[in-house]
């Protein structure tokens, strides 16, 4: 792994450079912020909280080192999530195992799209009818591979250790395309009753190159006087996760698992609780009960948001999370309820804000 790890920092550098020298490279706010939306509905319904907690197929996305915490050889993970009323399609494929007793590996899959967008750039006949069957449809997707690997430390007791070299993939029809790449890096530690989690997203900034079609945009945009975009670099800054849980047992049947992560983002001033030009920070927070390690109830709070109304006042919010699962043989379930809206809103515009994430697991030897 430490050579593999090389050789990909050489290439990123390598493709930096020369991507640099014929690009535009830029760093903007919320890049590639697909890979920030969240998989498993175990994690998402708890607001996210998993820093100091993955330890199943999805902690390849989560923290990598939660590898080192699979209870069986072989480890599988799926979800499905719908967006923006069923707009937007969110879905995540992993497979994890265990190498030795001292480290694991996964390789975990990610799309984010929109498909069947309507070009209508051909609707209208060189004689100004209106032509239905020239309409076309593409998709716009986001794709990601992530390869992660785990290892214990031989310098501190508990303290596991794991990386993920990732490959982007983002594409908008026959208009555009970008490939990225980048490492994060995480760590676990576990004492007694308390769970401690850091996870650094993209430490190397991560690197995508966009290309774009020009001649399929030209027509378009020499029509309406727009300039041709250019083939642009975007570098995402580095995101720090620091992650905290502390698990509790009533009985011999009942428990109890409270956890908070906090987000450090350095692209500059968000929307949330603490911000600056430096640094902004968001915290969230999750609670998991559960009966006999097979029945979960799970809820959460996160995505913080201050919001400017019409009379000049402010309206600070966060968003609540809800999910249930069952687990029993190796398989298990989770449904999660994410982007509830507050009584406020209006009741059409809180049933498309509600998203439902369903994820399974199985697990064997």
């Amino acid at each position: 792994m430490p050579n593999f790890t090389l050789r990909l920092l050489w290439s990123v550098c390598l493709l930096f450079l020369w991507s640099a020298a014929s690009a535009q490279v830029s760093t903007p706010k919320y890049s590639n912020e697909f890979l920030h939306v969240g998989v498993g509905a175990r994690a998402l319904g708890m607001g996210n909280v998993q820093a100091a907690l993955a330890d199943d197929a999805t902690a390849g996305y989560w923290n990598p080192a939660g590898l080192l915490r699979l209870q069986n050889r072989y480890n599988i993970g799926l979800m499905h999530s719908e967006l923006f009323a069923g707009i937007a399609k969110n879905d995540f494929a992993s497979f994890a195992m265990p190498l030795d007793s001292s480290s694991a590996l996964a390789v975990s899959v990610i799309r984010l799209g929109v498909d069947d967008i309507a070009d209508t750039r051909r609707l209208q006949n060189e004689f100004g009818y209106i032509q239905y069957d020239s309409i076309r449809f593409f998709s716009v997707a986001d794709y990601a591979m992530l390869v992660s690997y785990a290892r214990k430390s031989n310098l501190i007791p508990g303290l596991q250790l794991g990386a993920n070299a990732k490959i982007i993939y983002r594409n908008v029809g026959e208009f555009a395309n970008a490939w990225g790449f980048g490492i994060d890096a995480g760590a676990q530690l576990q004492r007694g009753n308390w769970q401690f989690g850091l996870m650094a997203k993209d430490i190397t900034t991560t690197f995508t190159a966009w290309t774009h079609n020009v001649e399929a945009l030209e027509e378009a945009y020499l029509q309406t006087g727009n300039d041709l975009p250019q083939n642009t670099a975007e570098l995402t800054l580095p995101r720090v996760v620091l992650g905290v849980g502390k698990s509790f047992r009533f009985n011999d049947k009942f428990t109890a698992l409270l956890a908070t992560d906090i987000d450090f983002t350095f692209d500059g001033k968000r929307n949330v609780l603490l911000k600056s030009d430096v640094v902004s920070v968001d915290p969230h927070v999750g609670l998991e009960l559960a009966y006999a390690n097979t029945v979960f109830v799970r809820g959460g709070f996160n995505n913080y948001q201050e919001t400017k109304n019409f009379d000049g006042g402010y309206t600070k919010r966060m968003q609540p999370n809800f999910g249930v699962g069952f687990k029993s043989y190796g398989f298990h379930v989770d449904l999660a309820m994410s982007r509830v809206s507050d009584s406020e809103s209006n009741s059409i515009s809180s049933i498309n804000t509600s998203s439902v994430i369903v994820s399974l697991g199985y697990s064997f030897n």
